[in-house]
């Protein structure tokens, strides 16, 4: 692998709302130039959006110096094509190739999970260490893979998923006590994925199923940390079940760091929690922490593509 460190690189981090774009003059350092709603519906009006930024903040910058995306959905390496639900205007594109040949620049794309991976294996957690996973826990359950150095890009773009297949418990001992955990039915189209319980609506979810109450992650969270017994149910049974998977990854992988992005890797005792869960249960014993929060939780789509802009 081959990284010009010093090259000038447009960053976009692009979602389902919003497409964040900005200028990255080093590696994982980047200035944010704009901000605008992304054409979810038309690929025409992506691409014109796409060039209007670039002409707009290109004046100081050599004419063809790459653009490296950051998107929400899976990265295909074999067809190129983006599948992101909520971004229908990418649908039959090699969004890579097609714009390259259009925007008359290099252009690279890569998963905003996978982008997350590489921010933190060469500027963040993850520092110089060669088996880098990138987790998210946000809404839902997301990851990525970078293997000295390189995001390791899978089938389909599918690599460090681990929030789908039929993987979570259905009972869990609490208190001495048996309990019957739901197989909810996913988006992906199978039941009883991690994704509908390891996230921040996964917490709600759990806490409704275990307490028959309806409250927000950041309320059950704030009880689980004031003490209050039906947050601290609700929340062992989540590290019960995140732990388990999460275990089970570290050993398939041998993992020297798992770096948490997403909303919850915001809070610190959770992921300490999470950590101590998983260290317990590891085949290879870690006397160092290995599940930490990101460094670049907020602007890891960014810092993420800064890197792959560069890779050769």
């Amino acid at each position: 692998m081959m990284v010009n460190t010093g090259t000038a690189v447009f960053c976009a981090d692009i979602g389902g709302s919003f497409i964040k774009f900005g200028l990255s003059r080093q590696q994982g350092e980047v200035t944010v130039l704009a901000k605008v709603a992304t054409p979810t519906q038309s690929w025409d009006e992506f691409v014109l959006a796409m060039q209007m930024l670039l002409n707009e903040h290109g004046a100081e910058v050599a004419a063809d110096a790459p653009l490296a995306i950051s998107t929400a959905g899976l990265v295909s390496p074999q067809s190129g094509e983006v599948m992101a639900t909520n971004i229908p205007s990418f649908a039959g594109h090699n969004l890579a190739a097609e714009l390259t040949q259009i925007l008359k620049r290099k252009v690279s794309v890569a998963n905003d999970a996978d982008c997350f991976a590489l921010a933190e294996a060469h500027v963040g957690e993850g520092l110089g260490l060669p088996i880098v996973v990138g987790i998210i826990l946000g809404t839902g359950v997301g990851g990525g893979l970078v293997f000295n150095g390189q995001l390791v890009r899978g089938h389909g773009g599918v690599t460090g998923e681990w929030g789908h297949g039929a993987i979570t418990r259905t009972e869990l001992l609490l208190d001495n006590k048996l309990v019957r955990v739901p197989r909810l039915l996913c988006g992906c189209g199978q039941s009883g994925c991690l994704d509908m319980l390891g996230g921040a609506r996964g917490i709600e979810r759990l806490h409704f199923e275990l307490h028959q109450q309806t409250l927000t992650s950041h309320q059950i969270i704030e009880g689980w940390q004031a003490g209050s017994f039906q947050a601290v149910q609700t929340l062992n049974a989540w590290l019960a079940l995140v732990s388990e998977p999460l275990t089970l990854m570290v050993n398939i992988l041998g993992a020297t760091r798992v770096v948490v992005g997403g909303g919850l890797a915001s809070v610190i005792p959770l992921i300490a929690a999470l950590d101590q869960r998983v260290r317990e249960s590891t085949l290879h014993k870690y006397p160092q922490p290995l599940v930490v929060p990101g460094k670049f939780v907020n602007q890891g789509g960014l810092v993420g593509a800064s890197v792959l802009g560069r890779q050769r």
